[in-house]
């Protein structure tokens, strides 16, 4: 009878092959966890949902429900894989189909205009084009980091990315608009840059100790890079990522439709994009509000009033 241990070990080599480094250790800490609290050597018909709920309110507990949820999709997705690809299949009964646990998710920080601009003029060089690469493509990092020279095509003024974030895994090209801003950095970052012959557009060119060996190589993390300059900024710490969504949000300040920022963020839904949107929502009505409250505020019969900050009455100004 197959054992948990022998599920876990089948489903990882099948993520190591098709998902990116980091969803794989994402899953593989997963299954860490889990066996912790569960005997790996138990067969997998003696997995049911009392024992995957007491796992997953555990990890509620100890860490968030936001924790305890994302397990529960990693290890639904492993078991549901298992019932269609493993010999003997996995139950069909999904253990892991228990009720999500409550979460409290905190909006993603974008940052200001102002604070975006102040941390690129600080840059130089290279760092100051990618930056400018990110902003005016929406791209994830991992799709900069792989950009290579053939995926630039001067000629049409348009760039090609690829993206992993689908549901197969599979890398894809998505082709995008290069602005004229855009196009003139990078041809003129194709004649300046140091090393020539590289086909990515981005090398690490840093010969620090904790990264030398990977000088005139593509970057792979560059972890550290966004959080100095934010520090040298005296701005709050923003990454790679919050570009992106910074992108979406000025594009839907300017009062581009949702189907436009869709097609520059890749999105596959439009319920995605509409996520990314909703944190500025409230900007967006904020002017329809005071336009209201203007328009009716002759009808309103209400006396000045003002607050008492100490003791939070309403009172009656003088």
């Amino acid at each position: 009878m197959t054992c948990l241990a022998e599920w876990a070990e089948q489903y990882l080599d099948f993520c190591k092959v098709r998902f990116v480094p980091k969803t794989y250790d994402e899953k593989r800490s997963v299954f860490k966890r889990f066996f912790k609290e569960v005997d790996p050597t138990s067969s997998v018909m003696d997995l049911n949902m009392t024992i995957t709920l007491n796992f997953l309110q555990k990890q509620f507990k100890n860490r968030s429900g936001y924790g305890a949820n994302k397990d529960r999709k990693n290890l639904l997705a492993g078991w549901n894989w298992g019932i269609k690809y493993m010999d003997p299949n996995l139950p069909l009964l999904n253990p892991f189909l228990v009720e999500k646990m409550p979460e409290e998710r905190s909006p993603r920080y974008v940052p200001p205009e102002k604070d975006f601009w102040k941390v690129f003029n600080l840059s130089e060089g290279q760092d100051r084009i990618m930056l400018l690469t990110f902003l005016h493509l929406a791209a994830r990092r991992s799709e900069l980091f792989r950009l290579k020279w053939s995926d630039v095509d001067f000629e049409n003024l348009r760039i090609r990315l690829w993206t992993r974030k689908r549901k197969n895994g599979a890398l894809e090209p998505d082709w995008l608009p290069m602005t004229d801003v855009l196009n003139q950095a990078l041809a003129g970052w194709k004649k300046e840059i140091p090393i020539k012959g590289k086909k990515q557009v981005f090398i690490c060119l840093e010969k620090f100790s904790f990264c030398k060996d990977r000088y005139g190589e593509p970057f792979e993390k560059r972890q550290h890079f966004m959080g100095k300059l934010c520090k040298k900024a005296g701005v709050e710490k923003f990454g790679f990522h919050a570009i992106r969504h910074f992108t979406a949000s000025s594009l839907y300040s300017l009062g581009c439709d949702l189907s436009e920022i869709q097609a520059i963020l890749r999105h596959k839904s439009p319920s995605t994009t509409e996520r990314y949107l909703k944190s500025i929502g409230i900007e967006k009505v904020r002017g329809s509000l005071e336009k209201f409250s203007q328009q009716h505020h002759d009808n309103i019969n209400m006396n000045p009033v003002e607050i008492n900050w100490k003791s939070g009455e309403i009172q009656k100004a003088v």
